[in-house]
């Protein structure tokens, strides 16, 4: 099996797209020589634009992405190749927006509070990404919000626990937590299965406005 490492780090420059309407995306990743990330602080907005752990990359909604539990997106190229083959159409590195596209590693397999050494900086994975309506318009196919979710592998957001760089052909190391409670499952919670939001609650791992929201939900 290849060690786990980075195959591309990518960067979202603002541009406009149909949805949303009038407001500039960042969700066009390209791939860059190499980015340095950093805790952003709490999800806000700053000058129309949502804050990024990664230095450069915009943030369009900052209502609802960015900020410290969704500083750096990671997807697996494996999962990638293996949507491009079910869609008929070349995806490359950056397509669904992710910061890291990785290789070797089963990104989806992750449990909240695992920890990945890579390159100078530590991360830690925090959740699923939820997919949204500027997703949708991204890829232009047809029911693509759902037909993602209810794919179930959506790649993993981290916080950026030490700040530093990361360039392609890096190494991650995982450290697991333990929790017990995967991407997957915490997915699963978020987009309102109970049996789900009970596990990821009584896991203990969630930070404390997670719980608290999905205990609203139950």
């Amino acid at each position: 099996m290849p060690l786990p490492r980075v195959l591309s780090v990518n960067v979202g420059r603002p541009m406009l797209q149909r949805v949303p309407k009038g407001r500039p995306t960042g969700i066009g990743k390209q791939p860059v020589d190499v980015i340095t990330v950093a805790d952003p602080g709490p999800k806000r907005v700053e000058d129309g634009a949502g804050v990024s752990g990664v230095e450069g990359d915009h943030i369009g909604d900052g209502r609802h992405h960015g900020g410290s539990d969704q500083a750096v997106y990671a997807f697996a190229r494996e999962e990638l190749d293996a949507w491009a083959a079910a869609l008929g159409r070349e995806l490359p590195d950056g397509m669904f927006g992710e910061n890291l596209t990785t290789s070797g590693l089963d990104v989806d397999a992750s449990e909240i509070g695992d920890v990945w050494h890579v390159g100078s900086a530590v991360l830690e994975v925090r959740g699923p990404r939820v997919p949204c309506a500027t997703f949708a318009e991204r890829m232009g196919e047809r029911g693509w919000v759902k037909r993602f979710a209810a794919h179930g592998r959506s790649g993993a957001y981290l916080q950026v626990v030490q700040s530093g760089e990361i360039r392609p052909g890096d190494q991650i190391t995982v450290t697991p937590s333990g929790s017990g409670l995967d991407v997957p499952t915490l997915l699963r919670a978020f987009l309102g299965d109970r049996d789900a939001t009970r596990l990821a609650i009584d896991s203990g791992t969630l930070a404390e406005h997670r719980r608290e929201e999905l205990l609203g939900r139950l």
